[in-house]
């Protein structure tokens, strides 16, 4: 028999894990599940799309005719071939037939910046002929012809920086598919939620966009050059305040990425964009870490007392508001992104991102990809 000292211990970190969970749910991340989407009028601004591609010739012919054929009056596409091995640079020049507005960056050798996107980004941003910049991956298609003109219309006097949603395809029948979508909103849920709460801290390059002036206010990735990842997020950890940050939930802007197949790919992709996080200011740190903690505690916690206690009175209702208030915010979000297949299985999923989460933790600690892409791409 367990003495009722350690018991109610036990019950007041739950409810203190918990409560700390609802305070996330519902002072952040409900900011982007309970969002109104409205229209926006079109800008007539002029966009340059930047493109970075290493290797991704199959995936140029599939997607850039998508950005290139965007309805809008003012806009070129940047694309870079990072010293490609593929017939990436013969794709894009036969492109560049067909499309004036195609602009082709070559990153020639360079000893020093080996393996670095932010270095062939920089040199796609200084070949850009106009102010605004709208950055997608060579794997990612728009999901409409208006994708320009709804991320471009956020643009205002102030605001120079947009956060934008960038979605994985499905694929039937793919647990690691579902766990990748569902990381997916799980991150949105925090980089949205924290930037209508006036905090922005990260961003994804899959679909962002900023003003070229900003990119050279802060003299590039400078700051975090020789960090492997962050292209996205550390700079928008670094550039964005709520002032100049605003973003765009129209289903509309949306981007849809190819998805890794394998737990291999994934696993890598994971780790490298994981090894940015140690870079981000002290407080994102905090909360992130915090928010982590407190998930992960929450499941020995509620197993803990509820296997313990010879009264479960207290702690069930303790674990259902936890699940309810949960699948509010995730069925909201979902819903606003286009995956509400996934809530059926949101329990699981949540314990699984866990799980990899703390492994490719661990895997970091003890060695670290080398290179943007993988070698063998």
């Amino acid at each position: 028999m367990v003495p009722e000292i350690y018991l109610n211990f036990l019950w007041y970190i739950l409810v203190a894990v918990t409560s700390i969970q609802l305070l996330y749910h519902w002072l952040v991340y409900r900011r982007l599940s309970f969002a109104k989407v409205s229209e926006s009028t079109p800008k007539r601004i002029a966009v340059s799309v930047i493109v970075c591609a290493k290797n991704e010739a199959e995936n140029l012919k599939k997607h850039l005719p998508a950005i290139l054929q965007q309805d809008f009056p003012f806009f070129e596409v940047v694309v870079i071939d990072d010293r490609s091995s593929d017939n990436t640079l013969e794709v894009l020049e036969e492109f560049a037939l067909q499309y004036a507005h195609l602009k082709i960056v070559k990153v020639a050798p360079n000893e020093h910046f080996w393996g670095n996107k932010k270095y062939a980004l920089t040199l796609g941003i200084k070949a850009a002929k106009n102010p605004y910049l709208l950055f997608t991956d060579a794997d990612c298609v728009p999901n409409s012809k208006q994708w320009i003109a709804q991320m471009s219309s956020q643009f205002t006097m102030k605001k120079n920086l947009v956060l934008g949603y960038g979605a994985y395809k499905k694929i039937k029948g793919s647990w690691l598919n579902k766990i990748i979508r569902f990381d997916t909103i799980h991150t949105a849920l925090q980089y949205f939620g924290w930037a209508m709460a006036g905090k922005p801290y990260m961003g994804v390059g899959r679909n962002l966009a900023y003003h070229k002036d900003l990119f050279f206010q802060l003299d590039g990735f400078k700051n975090h050059l020789k960090v492997l990842t962050g292209d996205d997020d550390l700079f928008v950890n670094e550039a964005a305040t709520a002032q100049n940050t605003t973003w765009s939930l129209h289903p509309e802007s949306f981007t849809t990425s190819e998805p890794k197949t394998t737990y291999t790919e994934w696993m890598y992709q994971k780790r490298r964009h994981l090894l940015a996080a140690p870079h981000y200011k002290f407080s994102d740190k905090l909360q992130l870490s915090l928010y982590f903690l407190v998930n992960f505690l929450f499941f020995p916690l509620a197993i803990g007392y509820l296997i313990l206690t010879q009264n479960w009175l207290w702690g069930v209702p303790v674990v259902v508001v936890r699940y309810l208030s949960l699948y509010i915010i995730y069925f909201k979000a979902a819903k606003k992104f286009g995956e509400k297949d996934l809530i059926w299985f949101l329990p699981f999923l949540e314990l699984f991102l866990i799980y990899y989460q703390i492994v490719i933790y661990f895997k970091n600690l003890t060695s670290k990809p080398l290179h943007w892409k993988p070698i063998e791409s």
